[in-house]
This record gives C-alpha cells, structure tokens and sequence, in this order.
C-alpha cells in the first residue's frame, strides 16, 4: 500500500510540474480535466453525476473556463447569476425528481470544484506567477507531509476526533511552521530569479502558514462530507489516494487563498 501511495505521489507531482511549469493553455485544459472529474466524484456522492442537474454544472464549468481562455463575460456575477437560474429552470422543469439538497450541492459544487481550483491558473499567469503558484502545493502537500511527520513523532492531542482521528494539535503546528520553513527555504533558493528581499521571503512565509491553517480546513471539510455520506473516498482514480476530491481537498481552498493574498500583498 505504501509503495502503491508513493508511486501514485511520484506521479502527481511530475504531472504537477509538467502542467505548471507549461503553464497558459496546457495548465488551463489540465485544471480544467481535473475540476469535471473532480465534480463528478461530488456529483456521485449526491447521486447526480449523469442527470440533467449534473449536465448544467459541467456545462457552467466549460463555460467559466472557457471565459478565463477567451473572456466574453464583462463580469463574473453575469456567470453566477446566470448558472443560478439554469440550475433552477432544471430544479422547475424536472420537479420533483431532485431534493432541494441535490440542487444546491450542484450550484455550489462548480464553485467548490472548479472555480477554486482555476486559482491554480491564475495564480500561475500573474506576475512572478511561475514561481508563486508553488506555494499553493507548499501549503498544502508540503504542509501535509510536515503535519503528518511531526503528528506520528509527538502527537497527543486529537484536533478533531470525529472527523478525522488521526490528526493531531501537535500535528497541525508542525504543519504551519513546516509550511513556512519550506517557504523561507524554496525563497533563499529562487531569490534571485523572484527579486525578492528578505523582508518578501518572510512575507511570502506568512502567507503559506495563512494557507497551511486553510488547506487543514479543506482536508476536514472534505472529510465531513464524506462522514455524513458514510463513504471512504471520493474514488480510485489515483491508486492508494483515491480520488481527484480526496488528493486536491486542502489545495482547493489553498489556491484562492494563495492567489487573493499574493495579489494583496506583493506588488
């Protein structure tokens, strides 16, 4: 099992780094890939992945990426709202075959999933972007790999025991200053080529554990639905994993946190 989850790592990663380091076109068709199978996998768990309801949110998901490629919408409230009243002209025209949880899980998952996760993107084509878009994967993967590490050394104290046993205060902590150390260190590397002073490293640092705490708020938000749903993965794609939701979970609310912070902070 282990070697099956760190081979499945090893891929990932590469895909990542292929992916990101390509960057424009290749990384907005990749992310786009992602968020259908990733909405799907949530469709799934509320039975609506191959019903009218599911067809409107992976048609709103072409639509939004297709507008980040291409922009024809002037503003982005024209897709919220107009998703809005496709999602309901589907709840009115096939009532009562939806419950009014089903509904709302497909307008909220293309934002879960697929908006969220275009952060990714967009972080990627902002200035500096190639080398800031990895933070997002440092305080998320590598923040993970840190919490876990420290939680299995001097873990005690359980952070949240009915959604995920495992994880530990001590755990979390080391996932925060792992995040940041990470960050200082990935800055000392790349100064250079970010033109960035001590004083930007440490920022960039207060920035990952900022988004260390939100990933742990992804992975157990994730976990909670999956608790309430009585199921164990997303899905299998990603052998030893699961699915695209059960890998990308802390990353989904890490990569718009990433992307406004930045966009704040570094001018």
């Amino acid at each position: 099992m282990f070697r099956t989850r760190l081979l499945s790592g090893i891929v990932l990663v590469a895909a990542a780094l292929i992916l990101i380091c390509s960057g424009g076109s290749v990384l907005l068709t990749g992310l786009f890939a992602i968020s259908l199978i990733g909405l799907f996998e949530l469709y799934r768990v509320f039975h609506i992945e191959k019903s009218l309801l599911g067809m409107a949110g992976y048609l709103a998901t072409a639509i939004y990426y297709l507008n980040l490629s291409i922009p024809f919408l002037p503003e982005q409230e024209m897709f919220v709202l107009g998703y809005l009243i496709l999602t309901m002209t589907v709840y009115v025209i096939k009532f009562p075959e939806y419950k009014a949880e089903q509904v709302f899980a497909g307008f909220t998952g293309v934002f879960y999933v697929a908006v969220m996760l275009s952060c990714i993107y967009q972080t990627r084509m902002m200035a500096g972007g190639a080398y800031i878009v990895w933070l997002i994967f440092l305080c998320s993967w590598g923040s993970d790999t840190c919490a876990y590490c420290v939680g299995v050394l001097i873990g005690k104290h359980k952070m949240a025991p009915k959604l995920s046993p495992k994880k530990s205060v001590e755990g979390a902590i080391g996932g925060v200053l792992g995040a940041a150390l990470l960050t200082i260190l990935y800055g000392w590397i790349f100064q250079k080529q970010m033109n960035l002073t001590m004083k930007y490293i440490l920022i960039l640092a207060g920035i990952s554990a900022v988004g260390s705490v939100i990933s742990m708020v992804g992975d157990l938000a994730a976990s909670a639905v999956k608790r309430n749903y009585d199921i164990k993965d997303y899905g299998k794609l990603i052998p030893g994993h699961g699915g695209i939701l059960d890998r990308f979970d802390s990353v989904i609310f890490t990569a718009p946190m990433i992307f406004h912070l930045a966009k704040s902070l570094i001018r």
